[in-house]
């Protein structure tokens, strides 16, 4: 169970990263400085001008995903159809001063970030008992991946994210204008990572690092489920929380690489990812 807490956070963590990569085509390095944005957000915001944490979960997003948008249109337009080390490059940088900013502004010690009074406590699950808030974590991320892939799937929106990601210039041609749903989807990526930083507040200090110490991992469960694939990022996601806590029961020291164990086997078998399409 406390497995598929942080597979929560990988999901929604993956899935915007996949998103913005399988739409946006940038290696987005900076997810994890969002991630950590949003929960100084929620926090800040909660200090100077006394906003709880319901509202932090819809306001904090909001604000990431607009500097996102910022982000999209002042930087990484430019770098489109380059090689994909200049986004890295890019997006690594920004996590450098994104992050060092932070730091120099509110220290390294960070701050606790309390949970919300209608959270508290735990449930009996008949093995064990388990804190009200991180069931709360595991079915916020679960509606929130669904909802995500709805629209992608299944709305007209997102049949022409789609159609740009294939056709960019035949979908413009249909009067679609495909650089500002680029802009959004950035927008919107950053927004779900800001998302979990937000779940994640309560459960860690909000600290200018957490999220670099995610990012390597997400990235990793994004190769994993297949690169861009949205279910892929999701089902890994969860999949990879579950294993690492059964390794972190039955052989803690291992618990830091299985990750990327699992990540090497599957690309011995199937390069592409579990979800991912082979090159034609």
């Amino acid at each position: 169970m406390l497995g598929l807490v942080n597979g929560s956070f990988y999901a929604v963590l993956s899935l915007g990263l996949a998103i913005i990569f399988g739409i946006v085509k940038i290696v987005n390095f900076a997810h994890g400085a969002f991630f950590m944005t949003g929960a100084f957000v929620a926090f800040l915001i909660g200090r100077h001008f006394g906003i709880g944490y319901w509202p932090a979960l819809i306001v904090a997003p909001l604000i990431v995903a607009a500097i996102g948008v910022l982000v999209e249109r002042l930087l990484l337009r430019r770098i489109y159809g380059l090689d994909p080390i200049y986004g890295l490059l890019l997006t690594f940088g920004m996590v450098l001063v994104i992050e060092g900013g932070f730091r120099i502004a509110f220290g390294s010690s960070g701050y606790p970030y309390p949970v919300p009074d209608e959270l508290r406590g735990v449930t009996n699950l008949g093995f064990m008992f388990l804190p009200n808030y991180r069931i709360f974590v595991i079915v916020a991320a679960l509606v929130v991946c669904a909802a995500t892939w709805f629209v992608i799937e299944r709305t007209t929106i997102g049949a022409k994210l789609r159609a740009a990601t294939e056709k960019a210039e035949l979908t413009q041609a249909f009067g679609v204008n495909v650089p500002l749903l680029l802009t959004l989807t950035y927008g919107a990526g950053v927004g779900l990572a800001a998302f979990a930083g937000v779940l994640a507040a309560p459960i860690q200090h909000v600290n200018p690092s957490m999220g670099s110490e995610l990012v390597i991992i997400v990235f990793a469960i994004v190769v994993i489920g297949g690169l861009g694939s949205i279910s892929g990022a999701v089902f890994t996601g969860l999949m990879l929380g579950v294993i690492e806590g059964l390794t972190k029961v039955f052989y803690a020291e291992g618990s830091t690489v299985i990750v990327f164990v699992v990540m090497a086997l599957v690309l011995l078998l199937r390069p592409a990812g579990l979800f991912g399409r082979e090159e034609s």
